[in-house]
């Protein structure tokens, strides 16, 4: 897998951690630099580990899945990007929360990656060295996060579910080229 397609599934996969940024940007009132900080580590870390979680599992699976994995992978990434697009209607009331109590900031750092896990399980499968995927997932989300932060406090909620639906589509798409690459060659 190229990195093109690396960066891409790693903004893709952000992109629910990203509208959970936007939306704790909103509810903190009177954000500091430490608030964005703490919010984007704990993203970025649980994105980077759940693909790699995922990774081992997948691993585990592989000889199992041979004949079919790129049909499980498929299905995979085109179950992440209809939950990702599906979520992305969905109300969320983070606002009555405070998003840097470290409960609420675990469970949704957990809930915005199980994506990823799903994604490492896929990696494995596609037999993909996992340590540059989850190294690029990990600091792309810290980012994505950092700056979602700061746009909820800045702006509100005006971007956060075009980009889950952008990003749901996106998933789709790589799930439909692994699926028509593999069906091609084979």
């Amino acid at each position: 897998m190229n990195l093109f397609t690396i960066l891409l599934i790693a903004l893709a996969l952000s992109m629910d951690a990203f509208a959970v940024s936007i939306a704790s940007g909103v509810a903190i009132k009177k954000l500091r630099i430490h608030h964005a900080l703490t919010i984007a580590s704990w993203f970025g870390i649980f994105q980077a580990i759940m693909p790699l979680i995922g990774w081992f599992g997948g691993i585990r699976l592989r000889d199992a899945l041979s004949g079919t994995d790129h049909w499980v992978v498929f299905g995979l990434l085109l179950f992440i990007g209809i939950k990702m697009i599906w979520e992305a209607f969905k109300i969320d009331p983070i606002e009555k929360v405070n998003p840097l109590d470290i409960r609420i900031l675990f469970t949704l750092s957990l809930a915005t990656s199980l994506d990823a896990l799903a994604t490492g399980i896929s990696f494995a499968l596609l037999g993909i060295p996992v340590i540059m995927p989850v190294i690029i997932i990990g600091v792309v989300t810290f980012l994505v996060s950092f700056a979602g932060v700061w746009i909820g406090d800045r702006s509100g909620n005006l971007f956060g579910k075009k980009m889950e639906i952008a990003a749901g589509i996106i998933l789709i798409a790589i799930g439909i080229k692994v699926l028509v690459t593999h069906l091609a060659a084979g």
